[in-house]
């Protein structure tokens, strides 16, 4: 078995430990029912009881655990080579209301944690966007072109600060990073302060659109509402069918101490060698943490272990990092334009509302899902509502994406009934493994653990059917069609499933 560095955590998970909140077991009447404990679900909670609503936020786990305690925590409004795509599909003013809610975005945590004496570890940077090969410079270039159109304070470079050469860089000042742990349980705070209420361990399961809206938690109690926002990453209901406009996608994170003096002063993010993304963190006296995301790949496909080896190795050979501490994962969505949903969730809908689709992007366009959704539910307004509304249509301009990603989730849907499983049978499956076997004509997802004892659940992921595959690294249970995660016990670890898998007794026939 592959021996990985470090330990299995984040860095913002260790080193803020959780707050625990009130399981939700009665009833509750409140103005806006928030779904989702993340940056988007609590900036959109404290924005609204900012405003005088009360709120009621219902987090499946922990708060500010989820996708959001397991990102790398940039905050910028440079996101790859977004902004000639931005230029090219949703017109020069598409781009710029999109640099303005970002940039926006962006200082409004820095007013916010002065506002409320947040020790976030906030840091104000410049973010890069980098290739290697001369033959991209030319996509640099006209992105710093669009960039600069669409209001940024963009720059061509060759000098990053990193310790390697660079064909082309954008270079956009005035960014930022931080600690989002630190200033997310800052706000929850600050919202039970202004009498919001705040549920851990109270998973979602039913969402009634009636007037008023009610949602109900796994265990039957029930939250009813005016306003429902939907603020759970990916989706639980599929109701707008956005099933079929997100493609889920996992990228890996390694973290080790760096001295100070080596430490590159930004934010830097190339799509080549499969994505590599730098930052640092603030450690101790004269180390700064620095943090490396990279190796994207689809939940449930991919060889997750060799994998995190590649990312570290490249931190070692590029930065002289001499101990990896930490490794974990991170995953997002992709809307099919590459723009997040983010407004009414679908067209029959006055009072139910959704945030998902940041497409690793997940602090900036949080934090800006926060501010607009709370405009909205309180009868204002944004100039890039429409931006970013889910009820768009692009029409042409999306359908090779849509088909693509339809292609996708039907290979797996129909291929992954019929191919052969790489074990014959639950015998074979070694010590701290899992496989899909079948058994007894029926495909189960199989585990066994350190000391010998055997976990079977039903592979087939609960939300729409599709057959989940073992991530080693990770040790648990992952659906390749829409990014559901199950732990080895068939826990739902990560939607758009609320139900578990079912447990399989695999030495009884059915």
């Amino acid at each position: 078995m592959t021996t990985l560095p470090g330990t299995h955590e984040s860095y913002w998970m260790d080193t803020v430990p959780p707050t625990p909140h009130p399981v939700l077991d009665g009833d509750v009447e409140v103005d806006v029912a928030v779904v989702g404990g993340g940056i988007a679900g609590l900036c959109t909670a404290w924005e609204l009881a900012r405003a005088g609503r009360s709120v009621a936020v219902l987090e499946a786990d922990r708060v500010a655990a989820g996708t959001t305690g397991y990102t790398t925590a940039k905050l910028s409004a440079l996101h790859g080579l977004v902004y000639a795509r931005l230029r090219r599909t949703h017109g020069v003013e598409g781009a710029r209301l999109y640099a303005r809610s970002q940039q926006e975005a962006v200082e409004h945590v820095a007013e916010v944690s002065a506002e409320l004496g947040i020790d976030c570890d906030l840091e104000r940077v410049p973010a890069y966007s980098y290739v290697e090969s001369a033959d991209r410079v030319d996509q640099v270039r006209a992105e710093v072109d669009a960039a600069r159109e669409a209001g940024l304070p963009a720059s061509f470079t060759t000098d990053t600060g990193l310790p390697f050469d660079v064909a082309g860089a954008v270079r956009v000042t005035g960014q930022a990073q931080f600690h989002p742990r630190k200033y997310l349980l800052a706000l929850v705070a600050d919202l039970l302060d202004r009498g919001g209420q705040v549920y851990e361990r109270a998973r979602v399961v039913g969402l009634d659109e009636g007037s008023p809206c009610r949602v109900t938690a796994e265990n039957g109690a029930t939250v009813t509402a005016r306003d429902i926002v939907v603020a759970t990453h990916y989706p639980v209901f599929d109701r707008a069918l956005m099933f079929s406009r997100l493609e889920p996608h996992r990228e890996l994170v390694v973290a080790g101490p760096l001295p100070a003096d080596r430490a590159p002063g930004g934010a830097y993010l190339t799509s080549e060698q499969n994505t590599r993304s730098v930052r640092t963190a603030p450690l101790d006296e004269g180390r700064r943490l620095l943090i490396v995301t990279g190796e994207v790949f689809k939940p449930g496909t991919g060889d997750t272990e060799e994998s995190y080896l590649r990312l570290a190795e490249w931190a070692r050979e590029r930065f002289g990092v001499e101990e990896i501490t930490h490794r974990w994962a991170a995953q997002d969505n992709h809307t099919t334009d590459r723009v997040p949903y983010v407004g009414l969730f679908h067209p029959g809908t006055r009072h139910v509302w959704v945030a998902t689709g940041y497409g690793a992007w997940g602090m900036s366009n949080g934090v800006m899902s926060g501010r607009l959704l709370a405009s909205l539910i309180t009868g204002g307004s944004a100039p890039w509502a429409e931006l970013y509304d889910p009820r768009r249509l692009r029409g042409l301009r999306d359908a090779p994406a849509f088909f693509k990603l339809q292609a996708s989730v039907a290979r797996h849907f129909i291929g992954d009934r019929v191919a052969t499983t790489h074990v014959d049978s639950v015998d074979e499956i070694p010590p701290g493994s899992g496989a899909v076997v079948r058994v007894h004509g029926r495909r189960c997802a199989v585990y066994r653990d350190d000391s010998g004892g055997v976990h079977a659940v039903s592979a087939r992921c609960t939300h729409l059917g599709c057959i989940v595959a073992f991530n080693a690294a990770e040790e648990a249970w992952e659906c390749p069609c829409h990014g559901s995660r199950f732990g080895v016990d068939g826990r739902v670890v990560h939607g758009p499933a609320t139900r578990p898998l079912e447990p399989v007794d695999v030495d009884r026939p059915r």
